[in-house]
């Protein structure tokens, strides 16, 4: 027997709006933190702040997660390689909890992990499900499939 709840279906278009409005929220705080990471600590701040907390080769990592994260971030605003950008961003996030937050607690005002699992989170969730219609990635697989016709 079925219940009421697992029987509703959300509406295709309720469902694609929620995604365009996750993957533009998450856009946004991911170019925020890497124009602070190019902007504001400067690369050779990010550098030595990745050498001290341990990071792997931190004169790459450093400019590589800067550039992910602007560029990501500006990416899943788009919609575009959705599931190859969040699953980066979602490793990226657990590197930070691991490098850096997993023992501060859970609150991010203490150095916590919470900020690094709610992005880690959303990253995983985007991989898994994909941009939704209103994404380059649907666009562009619509232009495929009927050119494959």
């Amino acid at each position: 027997m079925r219940s009421f709840l697992t029987s509703v279906r959300t509406p295709a278009a309720v469902r694609d709006t929620g995604l365009l409005i996750g993957r533009a929220l998450l856009g946004v705080v991911l170019i925020a933190h890497g124009l602070q990471k190019f902007n504001d600590l400067g690369l050779d701040g990010v550098e030595a702040m990745f050498e001290k907390s341990g990071v792997p080769l931190p004169a790459l990592t450093a400019p590589a997660v800067a550039a992910l994260e602007v560029g990501g971030g500006a990416l899943l605003i788009a919609g575009l390689l959705t599931s190859l950008v969040s699953a980066l961003v979602a490793l990226d996030m657990l590197g930070a909890w691991w490098f850096v937050h997993k023992d501060g607690g859970l609150f991010v005002s203490e150095g916590g992990w919470e900020l690094v699992a709610m992005i880690g989170a959303a990253a995983v969730a985007l991989a898994a499900v994909g941009a939704g219609r209103f994404s380059i990635d649907h666009a562009t697989s619509r232009l495929l499939r009927s050119s494959a016709v």
